[in-house]
């Protein structure tokens, strides 16, 4: 009997955001989500979430989260591959929970384990007085969707500062993909050769 040929395959991301650096915060959280084109379903797991409030050491900036990240995806086309949004949010002066970095990456195409450092930033007011004004009253400039920092559709217009950054850790696996035709290179797998990472 002949085997029936797989109609989608499946990306797994396991992994974690684990650490960020802003010097001139603390007392940060982080916020996530996933952006995926119209091809792609999550399958299992949580497509946001949110992490718990960390503080700096008293010998380091870093700001150690180790948050977990457990997401299955199905999909008939690499086309939209998934993207990783972080944000990032803390108090101002006044206790009031203001974004401190946005930013984004894609989940690696490879099987295996990866680490991604992600440039945080932060949008700018473009006049001193909406810069004053927002400071006073506690409203800074923020996204009403973070999702847009995935996306290159209006993003041009907007006036940003590099503010830190976070690191990501991941570990990939997919199945049925060479099935359907694509490759996406050699596994760094190896102990976890099983039927998902090596397709």
């Amino acid at each position: 009997m002949a085997a029936v040929s797989p109609s989608v395959f499946l990306l797994t991301v396991n992994g974690q955001i684990e650490a960020g650096n802003f010097p001139e915060y603390d007392n940060l959280y982080c916020k996530y989500c996933y952006v995926y084109g119209n091809d792609w379903t999550p399958t299992f797991g949580l497509e946001e979430g949110i992490t718990q409030i960390t503080c700096k050491g008293s010998q380091s900036n870093k700001l150690i989260w180790n948050f977990p990240l457990e997401t299955t995806f199905k999909s008939t086309s690499p086309s939209g591959w998934p993207q990783l949004v972080v944000s990032v949010y803390g108090p101002d002066v006044f206790g009031n929970d203001v974004v401190r970095g946005y930013g984004a990456t894609h989940i690696p195409i490879t099987p295996g384990q990866h680490s991604r450092t992600i440039p945080m930033f932060v949008p700018e007011p473009t006049w001193r007085l909406q810069k004053f004004t927002s400071w006073l009253l506690g409203r800074r400039p923020e996204y009403t969707d973070p999702k847009v920092v995935a996306q290159g559709e209006g993003r041009g217009v907007t006036r940003v500062r590099s503010q830190g950054f976070v690191t990501v850790s991941f570990h990939i696996m997919t199945k049925d993909m060479r099935k359907l035709g694509y490759d996406t290179g050699p596994s760094t797998t190896q102990p976890y050769s099983t039927d998902w990472s090596a397709d």
